[in-house]
């Protein structure tokens, strides 16, 4: 017997969860499905990201947007708190701009943009 997946999430450690979720719906848009102090979805698409209370960030989460405008996005992560941990650099190998950056928290996470053709 198979078993069903009902939901795939990320999951971030985060210390102020107020402040998280804060920063994820404020600074990148993603929609509050639930939140408690120690439990936290954000939707984007067909994504979760799950914040979990209490916990220590991680350098690099493997959390990843793919935005429209980089340089828009990496602003609005700054006006929100968040830091830039790499400034966006052209990566045409692979046919993007990416920047890292950090989470109120201090998680990090990518953002990308397609390069023009």
């Amino acid at each position: 017997m198979a078993v069903t997946i009902e939901k795939t999430y990320l999951m971030l450690m985060v210390a102020d969860m107020d402040r998280a979720v804060a920063f994820y719906r404020d600074a990148l848009g993603l929609a509050v499905e639930t939140q408690s102090p120690w439990w936290s979805e954000l939707r984007s698409g067909g994504a979760t990201v799950a914040l979990h209370g209490g916990g220590e960030a991680m350098a690099h989460t493997g959390l990843g947007f793919h935005v429209d405008d980089l340089d828009a996005a990496v602003a609005a992560v700054e006006a929100h708190g968040g830091a830039v941990a790499s400034p966006a650099t052209d990566r045409p190998q692979e046919g993007i701009r990416l920047a890292e950056v950090r989470d109120t928290e201090g998680n990090g996470f990518s953002l990308g943009q397609t390069l023009p053709r």
